[in-house]
């Protein structure tokens, strides 16, 4: 963590700490006045936890006792950094994404474009399978549409691509080939019928394996779970079902939504096959990189969309926490999980975006609420934040948006400190998988036992501070984004993911690494709470006019002698 190092608990903290977990146990307090005394800057011992697992209703193992103290210590000086902020008796922990009120919604100045038929260019389909695989969402609609290709061929072409590349990328959970060819199928009569379902129609995706889909594995990465199906069909799936968009592959994940690492190996980046892609949203990332599939469904926690985005030189929304229903998706922390697109392109993302987003009374927290896109002239009248730097006179993504004709405003992160909070993250992330804990497994589960052990410990009162810490964060946040519509950059990862707002994050060049590898960098563009329009239409208007996402790795070096260093 980056906050400063603090000593280890006072005898009063361990006590108190103690006290909180139902120990209290006159035994337990000698074992701790005794630690205490012989050592003043004292820390959380394996003894420590062994006396506590009776509480716990965990039996561990001497090294697991050792982990679970080292991850204890941590939590306390957490502890310790919360229980700094001055928290009034009038602040509720943070249990929805509305601050008091809803942020103001203000009407400045600018034409409106004229409202009526757009005339589209006419797509061309290009004389390369190749070219045409890593086409962008919109130009694939435009050739479904015009009959210039079938889903049929589409779905065959990307099919054969992630049998290609797979041995390679290892971006593939499951091929859902069966399902992709009877809905490309179904797709293709529709559009020969005249009947069109929007612009995903007949469009290839692929869904993160945390997703349920009937007669499909939904493994969550995890080889513990490698042979799990699921009834239930996930909301995402059902609208993105109902748009036509067409199911060809579950993409991996890291083991229970954390890293690249899977149970089948680690996922790759296209651009460096002996890389990975990051994660969690490994797979969705990797493929839409790789021209596999049309776009895919990712989602995100703390970084697994925007972090596998940047690796991986794509595009893909987080959206406003309950702006995407979770229902049938895994659970990993019920007040941080969010579900998004990733595309080759923003205005992708927006098609997509617009078939999956709002409430269907499965989840409670997802909601309805108008997604306009923003169009024309109204794009100049928003106001676009930076936070400032020392080098600001050298940013060229500041400069382009200056030449754009935005508005620029400087602007303050929130000073509520943000790190401590990741406890809310851990501690929902062991509810959720509580079963597991008691049970004692450890194995095909990635790094998660740990974690899942030691948070079991943490009281009840410290969690719901931290959730109104968090409520305070969310009243700086608001306050920030009063004077801005969208910002650009900046170092809130974390602090967004906390805070519900939606980001974009875009390719944004390339950079040589070792043996002269170019690998892609990454901007991000952050909007109000349910500010999506808004939010996209700066991203899009970036995009456009500098072009990074047109850039595409060179597939001929996406090999599996290359990824095993056999060549």
């Amino acid at each position: 963590m980056p906050f400063a190092e603090k000593p280890g608990p006072s005898r009063r903290e361990l006590f108190a700490a103690a006290a909180a977990v139902g120990i209290g146990t006159s035994t337990f307090h000698r074992a701790v006045a005794a630690t205490v005394a012989a050592d003043p800057v004292a820390k959380v011992t394996p003894e420590m936890v062994k006396d506590a697992e009776w509480v716990a209703g965990v039996e561990l193992t001497d090294d697991q006792r050792k982990q679970v103290a080292a991850e204890m210590t941590q939590t306390l000086r957490n502890r310790a950094a919360l229980w700094k902020v001055d928290l009034p008796n009038s602040v509720p922990p943070a249990v929805h994404f509305r601050v008091d009120a809803d942020p103001p919604r203000t009407t400045r100045p600018g034409r409106r474009p004229p409202r009526g038929p757009v005339r589209r260019p006419v797509a061309v389909r290009p004389e390369k399978d190749e070219d045409l695989a890593f086409l962008p969402l919109t130009r694939l609609a435009m050739l479904v549409e015009d009959g210039k290709v079938t889903s049929a061929e589409l779905t065959k072409l990307y099919l054969a691509r992630l049998k290609e590349y797979d041995p390679a990328l290892k971006c593939v959970v499951s091929l859902t080939e069966e399902v992709a060819l009877k809905q490309a199928e179904e797709a293709d009569k529709e559009v020969a019928a005249g009947k069109s379902r929007g612009p995903l129609h007949g469009i290839p995706w692929g869904a993160k394996d945390l997703i349920a889909y009937p007669g499909t594995k939904t493994t969550w990465g995890a080889g513990h779970y490698k042979d799990q199906t699921l009834d239930t069909k996930a909301t995402v799936a059902e609208r993105l079902d109902a748009a036509g968009a067409v199911l060809v592959a579950k993409t991996t994940l890291g083991a229970l939504a954390m890293g690249d690492q899977w149970f089948g190996g680690m996922t790759r980046n296209p651009w460096n096959v002996k890389q990975g892609s990051s994660g969690s949203s490994a797979g969705s990332a990797a493929a839409v990189a790789a021209g596999l599939v049309g776009f895919a469904i990712g989602s995100e926690t703390y970084g697994s969309i925007v972090s596998p985005c940047t690796r991986c030189g794509v595009t893909g929304l987080r959206p406003t926490f309950g702006r995407v229903s979770r229902a049938g998706c895994m659970a990993l922390s019920w007040s941080m999980d969010k579900i998004g697109p990733i595309a080759r392109s923003v205005e992708d993302c927006a098609l997509v975006f617009e078939a999956v987003h709002g409430a269907d009374g499965k989840d409670p927290t997802a909601v309805t609420r108008p997604f306009h896109r923003v169009l024309g002239a109204d794009v100049w009248t928003l106001r676009v934040g930076y936070v400032e730097g020392p080098k600001d006179d050298d940013r060229a993504e500041l400069k382009a948006l200056k030449e754009l004709g935005f508005k620029l405003v400087p602007i303050k992160l929130p000073k509520t400190p943000a790190d401590p909070l990741l406890t809310i993250l851990m501690v929902e992330a062991a509810a959720s998988f509580d079963d597991l804990a008691r049970a004692g497994v450890t194995d095909g589960i990635g790094a998660w036992g740990r974690t899942f052990r030691a948070y079991r410990y943490v009281p009840a009162v410290d969690y719901l501070r931290a959730q109104r810490v968090r409520t305070l964060l969310m009243r700086e946040m608001a306050k920030v984004m009063e004077d801005v519509d969208v910002y650009v950059g900046g170092n809130d990862l974390l602090v967004t993911n906390l805070t519900g707002h939606p980001t974009v994050v875009l390719p944004n060049g390339l950079r040589k690494g070792r043996n002269d590898i170019e690998t892609p960098t990454a901007l991000t563009f952050t909007g109000r709470l349910w500010g999506e329009g808004e939010l996209l239409a700066v991203a899009k208007a970036y995009q456009d006019a500098t072009g990074h996402h047109l850039k595409r790795p060179d597939m001929s070096k996406v090999t599996k002698e290359a990824a095993e260093g056999k060549e």
